[in-house]
C-alpha cells in the first residue's frame, strides 16, 4: 500500500481533532457516590460532554456538581430523582440505613439551584415503608424541566453553541 502526500497531510488533522466521548445518561437508577464521583472526575478533566436523556437518580445526580455545566445537556426527556444516601445494604444486613454525613456529602455537590429546589420540594425523602407514597412522589421528586432550563443556562446545546429551545424554557 502506498501512502499519499495527501493523507500525511491529514494526518496532523486527525490527530489534533477532539474525540467525541459523550456520556448519554438515558436509564442510571445510581450506586456506589464514590464510582460516580471519581467517572465524573475524570469526564470533567477530560472535557467530555454529558447528555442526560432519560432517567438520572440518586447518586448519577452528583453529574450536576462535578461536570461544568457547559459540558451537560438535558433534553426533554431527562428525569432526575433525588433521596438521602444510605450504606450499602450488604453492611447492614438487607436494611436500609440513611447516612446523615453521606446525604451532606451528596448535597454539597449540587449546584444551588438543584439545592434550593430540594427545600421547596420537601428535602430529601427518607421513608422507606411507604413505597405507595414514594411512588406518588416521583414525578414531584423529580427535577423539573423548569429547573432544568435554569440550572442549564449555561449549557451549550449540540447544535451551533447555543441552547436550544428545550434548554431555555
Amino acid at each position: 500500500m502506498r501512502i499519499t502526500p495527501q493523507i500525511l497531510l491529514l494526518l496532523p488533522l486527525l490527530a489534533a481533532a477532539p474525540a467525541r466521548a459523550d456520556l448519554h445518561i438515558t436509564r442510571d437508577h445510581g450506586g456506589y457516590v464514590d464510582e460516580y464521583k471519581t467517572n465524573y472526575q475524570r469526564i470533567r478533566d477530560r472535557h467530555e460532554r454529558v447528555i442526560i436523556d432519560g432517567i438520572c437518580n440518586s447518586a448519577c445526580t452528583l453529574v450536576l456538581g462535578i461536570v461544568p455545566m457547559n459540558k451537560i445537556c438535558v433534553t426533554p426527556r431527562a428525569s432526575l430523582g433525588f433521596h438521602q444516601a444510605y450504606y450499602d445494604k450488604a453492611f447492614t444486613f438487607g436494611i436500609k440505613v440513611n447516612t446523615a454525613a453521606g446525604t451532606s456529602d451528596l448535597i454539597s455537590y449540587y449546584p444551588d439551584a438543584v439545592k434550593d429546589w430540594i427545600r421547596r420540594n420537601g428535602g430529601l425523602t427518607t421513608d422507606e415503608e411507604d413505597q405507595e407514597r414514594r411512588r406518588a412522589l416521583e414525578d414531584r421528586r423529580s427535577l423539573p424541566r423548569r429547573v432544568l432550563g435554569v440550572i442549564s443556562l449555561a449549557v451549550v446545546a449540540r447544535e451551533g453553541g447555543r441552547p436550544s429551545t428545550a434548554e431555555q424554557e
